[in-house]
């Protein structure tokens, strides 16, 4: 593995300062995370390990952190529901085998290139699928919370088990609840302190060490004469590193496994995709992104082969690796050691963690799972995006989260079909008879004003050229000093909100620089969908110039109206004529 020939003591050095905070949280987390999917908490640490390592090694992303996450967690624990949960040796044989077919999924996405079909996936899609884990994250632990047996069996839908467990269960254990309700608080609390002051980011670890005293203290998690403890604790973990294992393969298993295993191979895609994206962003790193897929599956296929949880890219762990100043992938490589040795230093502290204080941890989790900003934005933006984080919500509340998911897919490309052109760009420019036509080679750059024309269908799919295009516009605005652009959108249809959002951060952000941004010709269905999210809070109603039905297009008003403004700091001259009212305008558009 190289991490590249100027790496130094310096990179080194920021390196380990994060791989070591990184590690603070994923250890608490691996062990939350495999109480989710029903199974050990020592294959979630086991996760925390090979699948952080191995995804690190193989890796684009120089911050991106992988693991087990809360969303496969529960598509792992539904695409198990099958099997018998106290017939443990079946279950973790089952979970294996689904770790090995989740990669070996991943891998064949990644060697026939086919990570380019995500894009095709609306990310309306993934708001509804998190809002549906996040609520079912939250249900599902109420019973760890209160300290009562879960009921029901894992062939029921899962408000029906709820409902079993809270009518019919056991009296609620008021320890447990106690100690989960001082794990929300302080979870609560210290991600506030650690904010406020920056300190190191083992909040969620502190959380546990403070609520296993509190437990240990009160004598509730030491075993008493019957041989019992007053609140469950979670199971003990071996002081042993995670050892090669073969799964068993079940035939009649593979039906039930695969439709949950294609679910969290695209899941975890898009997760591990999007988050890495958002820090490239930030970094202006180049992400390989089949090569980024490759060591997803990579990961899942090494994890089933070391008794590991599946994975993906961890958002929390990711934001926390880059926020501590990880410099290259080493970071995810000295989080996954640190993690290991942990394991075997303080494996049987980890007997003395109440459960309801990881249930505790997991409600918090479960808040943060959603960007409620995020949601209500999409849901306003238009029916289409209202439509498809309603079907994908309630599908994974009413069904399941694995069928959730594909049906979302499903529906995002049939979607797509009878809307799939190309969005294509073209700069205009005024020529010195004053005739705005398209600029074509041997044309002088104009070094005061940026005139787009924006064509084609302006959702999901298109995204990626319309990043393209908007950062060429922004690379002429810093190379010229731009203080104008025009951005026609006359001819782009059916706008939905990833395209809608890339416009309004380009917006904000040239607007913040300086620049004014003027939206022209624009049709009443994408002024609809700027009404929605809100555009007219913050963007001047003057800066928009909605297509008319009148002679004089839409596109030379605000052609008029930049140059107009330019003249006045005296760096264009002024057009002197009226051309709304002139019998002969002085400024015309070739199409």
């Amino acid at each position: 593995m190289s991490f590249g020939v100027n790496y130094d003591l310096v990179k080194g050095r920021h390196d380990l300062v994060a791989g070591l905070t990184v590690a603070a949280i994923s250890f608490p987390q691996a062990m939350a995370y495999a109480l989710i999917a029903g199974v050990d908490p020592r294959f979630g640490v086991y996760s925390a390990i090979v699948v952080t390592i191995v995804a690190s090694i193989f890796g684009s992303s120089s911050h991106l952190i992988n693991g087990p996450t809360s969303a496969i967690s529960l598509l792992v624990f539904t695409a198990l529901a099958f099997i018998d949960s106290e017939n443990t040796t079946e279950l973790f044989e089952g979970l294996f085998l689904l770790a090995v077919l989740v990669g070996g999924l991943q891998i064949v996405i990644s060697l026939f290139r086919l990570g380019n079909l995500t894009r095709y996936i609306s990310e309306s899609v993934i708001i509804g699928f998190m809002a549906a884990a996040a609520f079912l994250l939250a249900v599902g632990q109420l019973g760890n919370a209160l300290g009562v047996r879960d009921k029901g069996n894992g062939h029921m839908q899962v408000l029906h088990r709820v409902w079993l467990t809270l009518t019919r269960g056991d009296h609620i254990n008021y320890r447990a609840l106690i100690l989960s309700v001082a794990a929300v608080a302080l979870a609560v609390v210290l991600r506030r302190l650690v904010q406020r002051f920056g300190w190191p980011q083992v909040d969620m670890l502190a959380v546990l060490i403070i609520t296993g005293l509190i437990a240990y203290l009160a004598g509730w998690s030491v075993a008493g004469a019957n041989g019992r403890t007053a609140v469950s604790v979670a199971a003990k973990i071996p002081r042993s590193l995670p050892t090669p294992h073969v799964p068993d393969v079940h035939t009649s298993w593979l039906p039930h496994l695969s439709t949950g295993a294609l679910a969290i191979a695209f899941v975890g895609i898009i997760e591990a995709l999007s988050i890495a994206k958002a820090i490239a962003y930030q970094t202006q790193q180049k992400i390989d992104y089949n090569r980024q897929i490759m060591a997803e599956g990579l990961a899942n296929l090494a994890g089933g082969f070391f008794q590991s949880l599946p994975g993906s890219g961890s958002l929390s762990r990711s934001a926390i690796n880059f926020q501590s100043g990880a410099r290259t992938r080493f970071s995810g490589i000295v989080s996954a050691a640190t993690v290991a040795a942990a394991l075997l230093l303080f494996a049987p502290l980890l007997r003395y963690v109440p459960q309801a204080a990881l249930a505790g941890l997991l409600l918090v989790t479960a808040a943060r799972l959603v960007d409620v900003k995020r949601l209500i934005y999409t849901v306003k933006a238009s029916r289409y995006d209202a439509g498809l984080v309603v079907v994908t919500a309630f599908t994974g509340v009413a069904v399941d989260l694995d069928k959730s998911v594909l049906l979302g897919v499903i529906l995002s490309i049939l979607l797509f079909v009878p809307r799939a052109a190309k969005l294509k760009a073209r700069e205009l420019i005024v020529t010195p008879e004053r005739v705005v036509r398209e600029r074509i080679a041997g044309d002088p750059a104009d070094a005061s004003i940026v005139i787009y024309d924006l064509e084609g269908e302006l959702f999901f799919g298109a995204a990626p050229e319309l990043d393209r295009y908007l950062l060429e516009i922004r690379k002429r605005i810093q190379a010229d000093q731009i203080k104008y652009v025009v951005l026609r959108l006359k001819r782009v249809r059916h706008p939905d909100v990833v395209c809608i959002e890339r416009i309004e951060h380009f917006l904000r952000d040239e607007t913040a620089r300086g620049v004014t941004v003027l939206l022209a010709g624009v049709r009443p269905d994408t002024l609809g969908v700027l009404t929605n999210v809100g555009f007219g809070k913050w963007f001047p109603e003057g800066h928009v110039f909605p297509e008319e039905d009148e002679e004089f297009s839409a596109t030379l008003k605000a052609v008029r109206h930049a140059h107009n403004a330019l003249a006045q700091l005296r760096l264009k001259e002024p057009f002197t004529s009226a051309p709304e009212l002139a019998p002969h305008p002085d400024l015309y558009y070739l199409v």
